[in-house]
């Protein structure tokens, strides 16, 4: 059953509002940041029925979330890697988005996506009221500008987008909702041990943002140089080589202890396998937001990407002070991935130790 708070006052905005639309579709990180805008939006309106346009696999981290009544799946011919590109489902146009939203007579939406063509669609689907940011020349289909800070944290601009709607904020932290069935998962696929559990992520939507296979194996080694730690790998099947390509550089009584879960979870059992770590240590990618939101012990390493706008919440993070970071992407690189390629291990063992009961 969904949580209900008590209603803010003096909203004009939106005071009268009953069926909203809140649009974030794509990536995992980014679909589980706008928690803390769902919760804040829900307590401002308990009883109005707010809807969420998601991708069809990002989505599922939203899946029991209380402050959503329904999730809508976006799912088009346009597809990104791990967009649950092995689905036998049907793709839908553009178009029949905009029919299909159009009939479910929304009277607000909340444009969290920066696209042209997310504001396009809300445009045509006739809700009366935009919300949303005035990035790629849209802001004529928006009836509410709002800027977007591109040094605020990603948390932090949604957040922006209700206060320009006259919405309070009150907190700002992500959370997670697992079933009791997918903690059970989780916790059969651990093996017994007095020692640490620490999840290794290693791979990411971006090859730029990936760590050098020979730093990853020399933090793979300290990890499990106590013989009671064990090193899990999450992800999806296609990330398996690389880390089998790891695991076969290691010492026999490590390889033992190195477990490859790759293809195995969902990610909301991925979630819930996360939560039992005594660490995660990986590279930016929404397996770390994943970590964040399960509130777990973390440490981030960052290259391209500017942490301050899209570093895990509560995580630590390690980068590497070189000159061209961050570029946050914006052109192809120049310096052969120099921020990832000389972020050192002994820099991520040092900020290890000491955290989260690591000698």
């Amino acid at each position: 059953m969904r949580e209900t708070m008590s209603t803010a006052d003096n909203l004009p905005l939106l005071k009268k509002r009953r069926r909203i639309l809140v649009m974030r579709y794509r990536f995992i990180g980014d679909t589980l940041l706008t928690v803390p805008f769902l919760r804040n939006l829900r307590a401002a309106y308990p009883d109005a029925i707010i809807d969420m346009l998601v991708a069809p696999n990002s989505g599922e981290v939203l899946r029991d979330c209380p402050y959503i009544d329904e999730l809508l799946m976006f799912d088009t011919t346009r597809k990104h890697r791990y967009e649950n590109p092995n689905s036998k489902a049907e793709k839908r146009s553009f178009w029949h988005y905009v029919q299909f939203l159009r009939a479910r007579r929304y009277d607000t939406a909340f444009v969290l996506k920066r696209s042209f063509s997310s504001s396009g669609l809300a445009f045509l689907a006739g809700i009366p009221e935009r919300i949303g940011f005035d990035t790629e020349g849209r802001g004529f289909l928006l009836t509410k500008r709002v800027p977007y800070p591109k040094a605020m944290h990603e948390v932090d601009c949604f957040l922006e987008v209700l206060k320009a709607a006259a919405i309070p904020v009150r907190d700002r932290h992500l959370e997670s909702w697992q079933q009791p069935e997918e903690l059970e998962k989780a916790r059969q696929c651990l093996p017994e041990t007095v020692g640490k559990q620490v999840v290794l992520h290693l791979t990411s939507s971006n090859i730029a943002k990936q760590w050098p296979e020979e730093h990853a194996l020399q933090l793979a080694q300290w990890l499990l140089n106590p013989e009671n730690n064990h090193v899990h790998c999450l992800g999806a099947p296609s990330d398996a080589a690389l880390y089998e390509s790891l695991r076969q550089k290691l010492l026999p009584m490590q390889r033992e202890r190195f477990h490859i879960h790759c293809g195995k979870f969902s990610l909301l059992e991925s979630m819930a396998f996360l939560k039992q770590m005594d660490l995660v240590v990986g590279v930016d990618s929404g397996t770390l937001h994943m970590a964040s939101a399960v509130d777990v012990p973390m440490v981030a390493l960052f290259g391209p990407m500017d942490e301050r706008k899209w570093g895990p919440p509560g995580a630590r993070i390690v980068t590497e002070p070189v000159d061209c970071r961050p570029c946050n992407l914006d052109k192809p690189c120049r310096f052969d991935f120099a921020c990832m390629k000389h972020l050192r291990p002994e820099a991520v063992i040092e900020t290890i130790k000491g955290y989260a009961g690591f000698a």
